[in-house]
């Protein structure tokens, strides 16, 4: 039991199939297809190059398309008149103009001035953001001059340098460390929250 196996062993790999009626080819395709250099490889590697000169010709034109379209779209938005400016700024005029319409210059100019002060007001956000950046930079660089945290630092790697094999042994200098980091920590939550 368990030593035969459970189906007879194939009497040959090969199957052959015989037909009723003779299958017979000129002698012309048959020198045609042994004299090939072709083989699956080389039909498969010919078809993946082909699909990558397709994906990639429709590739490029795709992305000029989309190249043609911003174009278009920034043509359009900068030579239509910007509503939101109109309405932010209605009665938008530099002191040197005459408070009556002047014609298509003085809409231009009109234009041009409210862009001015929209662009005027984006710079001073930005630096305003800038500078809020500047200050927290300044806290954290307090931060790292604490004297206390970075001598408890030194003693801990002084400590892991000695005690290389052993570094339980340095759990004194870690928790003066921890402690010294909680005190820190206490001291810029108090600015941050005045």
């Amino acid at each position: 039991m368990g030593q035969n196996a459970s189906k007879p062993p194939p009497s040959s790999t090969q199957h052959v199939f015989t037909s009723e009626s003779p299958v017979s080819f000129s002698p012309d395709l048959i020198n045609a297809l042994q004299a090939s250099p072709e083989t699956d490889s080389t039909r498969s590697k010919d078809l993946e190059l082909h699909i990558q000169r397709r994906v990639h010709a429709e590739l490029e034109r795709l992305d000029a398309e989309h190249s043609k379209r911003l174009s278009e779209l920034r043509e359009q938005i900068s030579a239509a008149p910007d509503s939101s400016t109109e309405s932010i700024h209605p009665d938008a005029r530099t002191p040197d103009q005459p408070t009556s319409a002047g014609g298509p210059d003085h809409k231009a100019a009109v234009e041009g001035d409210m862009l001015r002060d929209l662009s005027r007001q984006s710079v001073q956000k930005e630096i305003d953001m800038l500078k809020e950046k500047l200050k927290r930079r300044r806290i954290k660089e307090e931060v790292v001059k604490d004297k206390a945290v970075e001598k408890a630092k030194g003693e801990v790697v002084n400590c892991l340098r000695l005690n290389d094999r052993r570094p339980l042994d340095c759990w004194r200098e870690v928790e003066a460390f921890k402690e010294e980091v909680g005190r820190l920590e206490k001291d810029f939550l108090g600015k941050v929250m005045e």
